[in-house]
Formats: structure tokens, sequence, C-alpha cells
């Protein structure tokens, strides 16, 4: 299915393009941008349903796919697809991102996963994406044994879909903030942080997903959930000898 260009957390059976348009997919009802994992453990969700056949959450992305796996879908789907995110998640941005942790809980129940974001301003031109998304996205779902613990995490650049110069695949490149907290005053004039915003610097090879979206193609980056860093386990073990 086509999970719609706003946010969302869409637990999908993508056989082909009309399947997916008639797969359910699931939505939080308000913006979720940093949520992160996060998951909502002190009330109860409410899941109501949309008048265009969607389901709407009033909890997190990953309270999204959660519920929808493991109460409201009669069966596992062949994929998860989390987007389309209003916004680049790209380098750092993985580990704050709603969307791509949405897709990282569909690998916790073992489906497939994709993450899917927008790394533009001009909302009017996601539209224009939609027939070289779509062919995207069936050439990855119908790829065999697609690898376990591994998502795909995938930026659109922000330009006219017919622009686009290809798809490249990419790693994560590395982002730093200036000024990203602004402090200002209530109305009672008492001090109030604001976290967002600044600018943004960007850093990362040829092959990286924010060099690949500022030179027109779309970026997709493998990612997996084993965080460790086997090179250094050996040195570690080297600080601890003895112990």
């Amino acid at each position: 299915m086509t999970t719609g260009f706003s946010p969302a957390a869409s637990a999908c059976s993508p056989k082909s393009a009309a399947r997916w348009r008639r797969s359910p997919s699931w939505r939080p009802t308000a913006e979720q941008s940093g949520t992160s994992h996060s998951l909502t453990l002190h009330r109860p969700l409410r899941a109501t349903r949309r008048p265009d056949g969607a389901f709407q959450l009033d909890g997190t992305p990953t309270d999204c796919v959660m519920l929808a796996l493991g109460a409201l879908m009669p069966e596992k789907p062949d994929f998860v697809i989390s987007g389309i995110n209003h916004g680049q998640n790209m380098g750092e941005d993985v580990f704050y991102s709603g969307t791509v942790a949405a897709a990282m809980e569909g690998l916790v129940a073992g489906v497939p996963s994709i993450a899917v974001s927008y790394a533009g301003a001009d909302l009017d031109l996601l539209d224009t994406h939609k027939p070289g998304l779509t062919g995207l996205l069936r050439r990855i779902t119908q790829v065999k044994d697609f690898p376990k613990e591994t998502l795909l995490n995938i930026n659109l650049p922000g330009i006219p879909g017919d622009q686009v110069k290809g798809v490249k695949v990419t790693h994560l490149g590395s982002r730093v903030f200036s000024e990203e907290i602004a402090l200002m005053k209530d109305p009672w004039g008492k001090e109030i942080y604001w976290i967002g915003g600044g600018r943004i610097t960007w850093t990362g090879g040829t092959e990286s997903d924010f060099r690949a979206t500022g030179d027109g193609y779309i970026s997709v980056t493998p990612l997996h959930m084993d965080m460790t860093n086997y090179k250094l386990i050996e040195v570690v073990r080297s600080w601890l000898a003895g112990d």
C-alpha cells in the first residue's frame, strides 16, 4: 500500500501497488517528531477509524506498529512501511526519529521494514514522487529472503520527482546542530527553553545519505538493530583484563 504523504506508521502487505492501497494504515493523531522509540505506558490508547479507512491512534509511531501487529491485524503483514515523514531522517536523525523507530519496531516483531522520509520543505512536491517511490518500494518488497534485522531508510530529495537522478545506496552521514536551544520568557516573565531550529552542518563522504539527496538522488541506507561496535570488543576487554 501507499502510506499517504503524512507522518504515519503503516503495517503493510504490499504484493502490488493496488494491494498497498487496500492495506490498512495506522497513524498518530499528532506530530511525533523526536519521539524516537518511545511507548505510551501510563495511560490507555484509543484507536479510531478515519473516513479514508486508516486507523488513527493517540500514541507514538512505535505504539501504532505495536498495536497494529499485536492486536488489530488478523495476520502478520509482509512489510511495515513507516512514513512519509515531512523532513529528512539522515545521520544522527535516525536515533531521534519516530519514523525510523516505527520501522525498527516492525523488525522487533520479525517483520521486514522500510522507513521513508522527504528531505525537503516544499510539501507540494511530494505528489510528484509517487511514481518513483511506488516503483522503488515494489522492487524492494519483491526481494526474496529480505535480510533479517535490517531495515531500509529511504530519504527522498527535496526536488520534483521527475528531476530525481536515480537511487543511491548510502551510509549515514553526520550532522551537528548549532544554536539549537533558544532561551525565551513565558507570559509571566519566567525563563523557558525551546529545543529545535538552529543551523545544521553536515559531514560525510560522497556515499553518505545527505550527499546523495543534496545531489538529487534518492538515498537508501541499510540499518540494523545490533549497535555493537565489534571492532572495539577486544580493545575494551584489554581495558578490563584481570577483572
